[in-house]
């Protein structure tokens, strides 16, 4: 016999709870003031999308 584990119950007062953790972790990054930075990594032999001419052409009729 195998046994089943507990689901976890969230209800109102347990969701609220986390929610002011968010808060307070949110706040305190606003106001420890370092600045975050963004890694970007590119990699160009990978397929995927690529805004080639034929791709700049429907934009240009579609108006994005």
């Amino acid at each position: 016999m195998t046994v089943k584990p507990e689901k976890v119950k969230t209800d109102r007062r347990g969701f609220l709870k986390f929610a002011g953790l968010g808060t307070l972790a949110t706040g305190a990054a606003i106001v420890s003031g370092e600045k975050a930075e963004a890694l970007e990594v590119v990699d160009t032999n990978k397929a995927g999308y690529k805004e080639t001419d034929h791709v700049k052409t429907f934009y240009d009729s579609a108006r994005f």
